[in-house]
């Protein structure tokens, strides 16, 4: 059961004056692939997959969240295109043909899709995935806090970043609760014997090591076709 309570969930959206071409980039946050629809529903659905409650319980807490991210992102479209419809501005947008206000497109017009939503069955490899969509969205949020056009738009952009890296965290507490924030297996397939292998196949240059490579972590093999005898 759901209810929509009319109040947004930080302070209500205010701008100093509509930018239609602003709130086209705003779309990506609304239809795009690293939108808050794309988040809400990807974590709603992961929900139905989890038997343990509290990570259930979580990830329904967090797509409900989303869900009034999306609305703030609406908000926000809207007060940008609103008594815009005669600017020239406005004309070189896409709201000159769908309208004003959100719609269920991307900054450069490609609808929504489900396509977009990241989700297996496995819950470790579920909150792996959501943190990956994190990270999109994060980096989507940084990116137009740098062309947002006031500071009241751009507060507003902070705080939706902010819940991002909130969220983030979230999902890594998860995992790590279960051992496997750092843990690549999970599932019931043992790996043969090649799992810690680290093959140097880009040889341009002065090879790099790192963690990622070290002696300590894998088996290091500089040269692969020497090992296999070509």
């Amino acid at each position: 059961m759901f209810f929509h309570k009319k109040e947004l969930i930080v302070t209500p959206v205010k701008i100093d004056e509509p930018n239609p071409r602003f709130a086209q980039f705003l779309l990506e946050q609304f239809g795009g692939a690293t939108g808050e629809l794309t988040a809400a529903l990807q974590y709603w659905v992961q929900s139905f997959h989890v038997e343990h409650p509290g990570i259930k319980d979580m990830l329904q807490d967090i797509a409900v969240e989303e869900f009034s991210h999306l609305e703030m992102v609406g908000k926000l479209i809207e007060a940008h295109t609103k008594n815009a419809d005669q600017t020239e501005a406005f004309k070189s947008t896409l709201f000159a043909v769908r309208g004003q206000g959100p719609h269920f497109l991307d900054s450069q017009g490609a609808a929504w899709t489900a396509s977009y939503i990241n989700e297996g069955g496995d819950v470790v490899r579920d909150l792996r995935a959501n943190l990956a969509a994190e990270a999109g969205a994060r980096q989507t949020y940084e990116a137009l806090i740098k062309l947002a056009p006031d500071q009241n738009t751009k507060e507003v952009l902070v705080h939706l970043l902010t819940r991002e890296i909130s969220h983030t965290n979230m999902f890594m507490k998860a995992l790590d609760s279960m051992g496997k924030l750092t843990d690549p297996f999970f599932g019931n397939v043992q790996p043969d014997e090649t799992v810690d292998i680290y093959y140097n196949l880009s040889t341009n240059g002065q090879d790099e090591r790192g963690a990622w490579n070290s002696d300590e972590n894998f088996r290091y093999i500089a040269d692969p076709m020497q090992k296999k005898g070509v």
